[in-house]
Order: C-alpha cells, then structure tokens, then sequence
C-alpha cells in the first residue's frame, strides 16, 4: 500500500489525515498535542494511526506538516539572540518605524518587542543609490570587525538589510560572504534575497522575523525529520507555508518567515477544495480549534492572498493567506472581570491542563465547559469515545468562576460563555467580510476545527447567513489540506515604470529573471516540468499614490494587448475597492510578482450515489440541550454522523457526533448530505 499523511499541530490537539492512494479510503485522527515538544505528538500519533491501519512506516510516500512553531516563537518571544547589520545612517529603522501609532487615540500603545536587543544594530559604511549605482564603496574591514563583534556577544542569527539592495543586492552578498568567512556557525539572512522589494522597514523587519526565527526552526524541523525517519519513515516530509503551498525541510531553514500562519493556511487550501464540491463559490471559513478561531475569506474559489501581513506588530512582506485570528476556542477561558462583566478569551487552557472537564487539573471554565454543561457536547465521552470527560467537573468550574463572582446561576452563566464568545466570532467574520465591501449574506459559512461546528449555526443566523457547510471531517480538514496542497514559490521584484508600452521590454525582463528563478527552486524541489506552471501579476498604483493593488496578468511575454487589459483590470478593482478611479491618470507599475508552481498528486474523492428514500438513522441518545437565546432545555436527538446516508434530510434541532467534532443544529434548521458526504445546513425560518 502506499499512504500519504497530512499532519496538523494545534495548540490542544494534533490531527492526521491518511490517505490509502489504491483503495481510495480517507482516515483521521486526533491526539493531544505535546507543546514543549510537537513532534512527539506527531511521531506518536503516525504510530498510532500505521498501526490501526495495518501499515509499516515504509508504506509512506508523502508526509506533510503544518506547524505553529514559529508563531508560537514570534509571539512568547522565543527567538534567537541577534544582530543587525545596516547602512550607515539607519541603524534605527526597526525604531522608527513608518511613525505610525497602532492605534490612532491611544496615547499608551505599546510598540512591538523589540528583536533586535540594544545596541546590536549595526551599521557599516556602503550606500547604493536609487538607480542601483554605487554611491560609497563597501567598506569590507569595517564588515569584518562588526560581524567579529557581534560573534563576541553570542548571537546566533544576523539579519543583512542596506539600503536600494533590492534594486542591485552587490553590498549585502559580499557582507554575506564576509560572515560566512569570520562566523560560519552564524544564521544569516539578506533582505535581496529574502525580499527584493521597495519600502525599507517592511524589508528590514520581514529579514529581522527570518534571522529571528531561523535557528529555532532549523533545529525543530531538523528534529522533525530525525524523529520520523527513525520510526522507519523513508519520505523526505514537508512543512506548509503561509500561502497555503508545501515546500521542503531545507526550504524551511532557509525562509522560516514562510511558516507563520502554516497551520490556518492549510485549512483554507482544504475549504476552498471543499467548496468546489459544493458549487460555493463564496465562502466564509470558520477554523475554530481548542485555542483559537481563524476566518478567511474564499471569492471564486480562491482564497485571498496579502503580500504583506503584520505578524506580532511588524510587517512580514511575504504572500500569505488572508487569515484573522482571535482568541476563541474550545479551552478559551472564561472569567469575571473588574468590573463584573462576563469575558471570554484570549487566555487558552491549551492542552495541558486544558478544559476542567478534561480531568487534567484544569480549575478554570472554558467554552468546551460551557457547551458540556448545556448539552451541545457528549457529557460523558467525546473523540469518537476515546476520551473520557467529567460533567461534574465543568459544573463545578463554572460555579465557583462565574456563578460565584456573578448574578448569574448554572444555565445563564453557561450560555452567557457561548453567547460572548459567538459575538467574538461575529466580529472577526465582519471585519474580513462586512468592513472589506462584502455582503456577508451572500456567502456560505464552512465550519471546520474540533468547535467550529459547534458554533457555526449560531453564528450565521446572527450574521443573517443562511447556508451552513460541514465537510465530512471537519477537525482535521487542516490536515487533509495537507494533502491537497502544491509546491509554491512566490518571487518578487520592484522596478517602478510607468504602464505603458514602451516599457514592455523591461516589464518582460523581469518576469523572465523570476521565471529563470523559479524554474530553478522547481529544480531543486525535483518538480517534473510536466507538473509545473507559472501565475503572474504586477502591483499597480496610479501616480504618486502610496499604495497599490495586485493584478493578475497571464502568463508569458506581456504584450500591448495584455497591457491594456491589465490597465482595465486595475481601474475595475480600484473602483470596487475604493469607490472611484481615474482612467485619465497616469498609472505606474511597481512591484512585479511570479509563482512558480509545482503539482503533487492530490488525493482523489469519488462522489456517491445519492439515496433519499434512505430510512433515517435512529438517535443514539435523546439529551436534554439549552440552546442560544432559551430559557429551557429541550429534548434533542443524537445522531452519529457516519449513520448519514447521502441524499438523507434532516430538521433540527439535533446533533451530529464524530470522532473529531460536534455539530449543533438548532430549530429551523435543516441538513441536507450530500455525494461528497458535506453536510449542507439550511436556515429554513430565514427563506
């Protein structure tokens, strides 16, 4: 046999998607997660989920990982020890930054923690000008006794960004080669290599993020890779980045920067896969896990990518997945502030000791508390029953937490703790959705994560959603975009010209330079050039704006046709989203941008044939259940979701229970299963 395995590390559980390429079978897993050490996690659960298949670690072909480890570094500040070596002039950029406050009101907003310790940030003396020339010669001694110094305080990384080097990168590759000569041990990264664009701090913090994280990452994918191939596993594996693509473990090394949202990212690959199943062209995804909920926005199939993303309050100038995240999972807890009011979140359980009603230890009510005590989850045992949890124990958390401090009692606490952390949720949906033009109403609303069923219908009908999409395993579907995911290389170059014809010569010469690049990265990934293609598009800005927009232009030599179509294209998209353009204007084109993809073999899924007349499955329990907005309990009947025929209707209010997550269903409500096995759920009060 021959498995592919997708592996996803949250922050409570690690989930497994397995893939039998010769029968065609799909199966998952969940496991608590191990967060001082996540491989653990992983090589235990590939263990377990080989032995419950009846494979040895030979059978894999394909192994693929998304990790929250350099996140998790940026945000507890677990980096590396580093150095900084700039122009002579601007040693402290990463201070000023664009002098814009986070928050425009606030007087007390705190800037980001600094990276780069005081006082190592260097510079040296070499200045290239704007047109690539050579303005001041690179002073090599000075290089020398700087990188000697900096070895002499102990950092592990050096972060290379001079100024204009993305226009001619000669000063930062020798400065590059001058560390790797006085301190070959060192992490380095240079800004023309990493990211060739205009906007000095964006490319100064993006290179500052990469040195930080690199040694951290090289040791925890390195790790990785042993651990697996010591259980026997021959694959080389790979590890997801925040555009959504999979690249390998030294890819990883070198660009760690790529992995900051690889874990969500992967969810919104497999949704977007979903939703072609469906016919849902626009679509809402909803990942809420046990620590977080991350939502992102699908048009025409196609997630929404952002060339540039603050990460921990710096700006990382790499494509990524448009993704929001809030505090607001299953082990986020909930408490009675200062001033009496009920919150929920950002402080997480996480998996140890996790939820009380976990029976690790855990005292502090958490949203799977509140959803156990009002009947919406298993009381008794959830993870398809290999997992015992403690009603008692939830009760008594929300009690002496909430009850205790407040006027409320069992019922109303509970569903207060829901009803705060949905709002958290409707928020962050309207800020990708309502706040970018978007009617939300006109979008499907994908749930997926170990809670985000749970919540989902809920959580529609308060945004006036009326379509509700279950995939079939929706707690792992990360993992399963794991296996739907591409090798994808995101090249970029800043040249600014004016949009016209007489500079197609020069537009083309830069997308060939990338071409030629990405050809290379392929190469290197072992890509067959059957299996590649190329996407093109310029950042597009009308004269002396300061920002632009990225337009998708075809592939191959731009010629005056495909320029005029990329001009129309640019005022089309300025107008929707800005209310106006000017044709009259003279437009300029400024960063240029080429993905060089290459396609893996995906797993294959066969619809089935559709049965209505099926009987439907009888309930395996009758639970009493409190719903959003009720004062009582009502009798609700519980479903497996594998007793689901395709083709089947069924009204709420009921549940659906699974191995790795819950589905809520309440009055008004109905799910349709389709040949795909996703549940379609329908607000049939709201038609």
């Amino acid at each position: 046999m021959s498995y592919m395995i997708g592996v996803d590390v949250g922050g409570t559980f690690t989930d497994f998607s397995v893939f039998n390429q010769e029968t065609g079978e799909l199966f998952n897993y969940k496991d608590s997660s191990t967060p001082s050490d996540p491989s653990r996690a992983i090589v235990k659960g590939v263990r377990d989920v080989l032995e419950l298949r009846n494979a040895s670690p030979e059978e894999v072909i394909y192994l693929a990982h998304g990790t929250t480890v350099g996140t998790n570094a940026l945000i507890e500040k677990k980096g590396c020890r580093l150095g900084l070596i700039t122009t002579k002039g601007f040693k402290d950029l990463m201070e000023i930054g664009t002098q814009r406050r986070p928050a425009l009101y606030n007087l007390q907003a705190q800037k980001p923690y600094p990276l780069v310790p005081s006082g190592f940030n260097c510079t040296v003396t070499e200045r290239i000008r704007y047109d690539g020339s050579v303005e001041t010669p690179l002073d090599e001694e000075d290089v020398r006794k700087t990188v000697r110094w900096l070895k002499e305080q102990g950092v592990a990384a050096i972060a290379v960004c001079t100024l204009f080097s993305f226009i001619n990168p000669v000063h930062e590759e020798r400065i590059e080669a001058i560390i790797h000569e006085e301190f070959p041990e060192a992490y380095v990264t240079i800004s023309s290599k990493l990211a060739p664009e205009f906007r000095e701090f964006s490319r100064m913090s993006t290179t500052v993020m990469n040195s930080y994280l690199g040694p951290v990452m090289e040791k925890y994918v390195n790790n990785f890779r042993d651990s697996i191939a010591k259980i026997g596993i021959r694959a080389e594996p790979y590890v997801t980045q925040s555009n959504g693509s999979i690249i390998s473990i030294k890819e990883t090394i070198d660009c760690p920067i790529k992995t900051a949202l690889s874990g969500p990212s992967a969810g919104v690959i497999a949704a977007a896969f979903i939703g072609k199943q469906c016919g849902a062209d626009k679509i809402i995804t909803f990942d809420m896990g046990g620590t977080s909920a991350d939502i992102s926005l699908i048009e025409n199939f196609t997630p929404q990518v952002s060339n540039e993303r603050y990460v921990e309050g710096y700006p990382a100038r790499i494509p990524m997945i448009n993704i929001i995240t809030i505090g607001a999972g299953g082990g986020s807890i909930a408490r009675i502030d200062e001033g009496g009011a009920l919150k929920v979140g950002p402080r997480s359980a996480g998996a140890t000791p996790g939820p009380a009603c976990y029976m690790r230890g855990g005292e502090n009510p958490c949203v799977t508390d509140a959803n156990i005590v009002l009947g919406k989850l298993n009381q008794t045992k959830i993870l398809g029953g290999r997992m015992d949890v403690d009603i008692e124990l939830a009760r008594n958390a929300v009690r002496t937490k909430i009850c205790d401090k407040s006027e409320l009692d069992m019922k109303r606490a509970a569903n207060g703790i829901i009803t705060v952390v949905n709002s958290n949720m409707v928020r962050a949906i309207r800020s990708v959705s309502v706040e970018k033009g978007y009617d939300v109403r006109e979008f499907s609303l994908m749930a997926f994560g170990g809670a985000g069923p749970l919540h989902a219908c809920e959580v529609a009908r308060d945004l006036g959603m009326k379509e509700v999409l279950i995939p079939p395993n929706p707690g792992t579907l990360c993992s399963l975009g794991l296996l739907l995911a591409d090798t994808r290389f995101d090249l970029s170059r800043t040249k600014v010209v004016s949009g016209a014809a007489k500079n197609l010569n020069t537009v083309n010469e830069q997308f060939d330079n990338m071409v030629e690049q990405g050809t290379g990265l392929l190469d290197r990934e072992g890509v067959p050039a059957e299996r590649r293609y190329f996407e093109f598009a310029i950042d597009i800005r009308y004269q002396r704006q300061n920002f632009e927009i990225s337009i998708p232009v075809p592939a191959g030599r731009m010629t005056e046709e495909t320029l005029k179509k990329a001009l129309a294209d640019f005022h089309a998209e300025h107008r929707r989203s800005y209310g106006y353009c000017k044709e009259e204007a003279v437009v300029q084109f400024v960063s240029y941008r080429v993905s060089a993809v290459g396609v893996i073999d995906k797993p294959r899924l066969e619809a089935e044939e559709l049965r209505p007349e099926a009987a439907l499955p009888a309930p395996v329990e009758i639970r009493q259940v409190l719903f959003q907005n009720s004062d009582y309990y009502v009798a609700t009947p519980v479903y497996l979701r594998d007793d689901l025929v395709p083709g089947q209707s069924i009204p709420g209010p009921c549940i659906c229970e699974q191995m790795d997550t819950t589905l809520v269903v309440p009055k008004g409500w109905v799910i349709h299963v389709d040949g795909y096995r996703n549940l379609k759920i329908h607000d049939e009060e709201a038609k």
